[in-house]
């Protein structure tokens, strides 16, 4: 079998908090003098029934170690660390998600907590030789007046290169708000020519999916795996294009499957649907992108030829330059001719 950690790639479902070290996270705790849940710094894998209490102790964690991160300094640490992370796992090229409104308090407001990320961004990728572009993401729990605020300010940074914004998401406990209030947010992101990146279809049905399809026009939705509960949901999904970010950690993690084998993975792809695997939070699910595909070679039994076909799919569903993406395209088809390990 090839190695998996060779196979060029794009992630396109990694947040910010969530993408730390534990090691890392450990270190901004003694030097604020935070005290931690053991869970964050036991190494073991969140695991969490798909409830209302299990969502809730996924966020309280979240949310301790998000309190960690307070100044630029270690701003610019998580998104480094993510991006030699990333290049070590063979992904070409980082779109990392963002809601700025969380470190606001500590470098003096969104504007600035929004273009430290997206210049240290440009000097990871110079670094690691990993392209990383930003999501700006709202939140569920917040006013959609605020998500407004953010869809405009993601506007001014538009582009496609490194250290620039090319999407807009709405994350959080997809149980929360009214998806369709949310909707102007993302007309006016769209206008700027970001593209659509909500999260959808994980806690929540095929019902869920087709309110975010038809409220928020998405071009990737995070997760997405309940599609393949409804075929003709699916249908539509395929046809509409909108590529599915699906993090089987995440979907075991939160109790939406019981295992990494109940994960419709080879469902969505045999329907035709594009599929780009993502880690999520790996500091709190325990694994990162290789571990993605490992899950869809050893649980799905996807061959070296469906995993480049995967890499292919998240890398034609990233933003990334057509120069960038035909380079990586290119990689992918060099990883192929190599013969496997014995």
């Amino acid at each position: 079998m090839r190695d998996l950690a060779t196979l060029p790639k794009a992630h396109l479902h990694l947040h910010f908090t969530g993408s730390m070290r534990v090691e890392t996270l450990r270190d901004l705790a003694q030097q604020y003098g935070v005290r931690l849940p053991t869970a964050l710094l036991d190494g073991d894998p969140l695991r969490l029934p798909a409830t209302e209490r299990g969502w809730f102790r996924f966020q309280r964690l979240y949310d301790a170690a998000r309190a960690c991160v307070r100044s630029e300094a270690d701003m610019r640490r998580i998104v480094l660390e993510a991006a030699q992370d990333d290049a070590a796992e063979g992904s070409g090229r980082l779109e990392i998600q963002v809601d700025p409104t969380s470190y606001a308090p500590f470098v003096g407001g969104i504007t600035p907590a929004v273009e430290i990320v997206l210049d240290e961004a440009r000097s990871a990728s110079a670094a690691t030789g990993t392209e990383v572009a930003v999501v700006v993401a709202a939140s569920r729990t917040r006013h959609p007046l605020d998500a407004r605020s953010l869809a405009r300010l993601a506007a001014q940074y538009a582009g496609e290169g490194a250290g620039e914004v090319v999407g807009f998401g709405l994350s959080n406990d997809e149980r929360r708000g009214d998806t369709s209030e949310f909707a102007h947010a993302f007309a006016i992101a769209r206008r700027a020519g970001l593209a659509s990146v909500p999260h959808g279809g994980e806690l929540l049905g095929p019902a869920h999916v087709h309110e975010v399809v038809t409220a928020l026009e998405p071009d990737r939705l995070g997760h997405g795996v309940r599609t393949a509960e409804d075929r003709r949901l699916l249908e539509d999904v395929v046809e509409r294009g909108v590529a599915l970010e699906v993090c089987p950690a995440s979907n075991v993690s939160l109790g939406v499957y019981d295992d990494a084998g109940q994960v419709p993975l080879g469902t969505l792809v045999d329907a035709g649907a594009r599929v780009a695997l993502g880690a999520d939070d790996p500091l709190l699910f325990g694994s990162r992108l290789v571990a993605q595909y490992e899950t869809a070679r050893h649980e799905h039994g996807f061959t070296d030829d469906d995993l480049a076909d995967l890499a292919r799919a998240s890398i034609r569903a990233s933003r990334a330059s057509s120069g960038t993406k035909s380079r990586l395209l290119s990689d992918v088809t060099a990883w192929m001719a190599d013969p496997p390990a014995r």
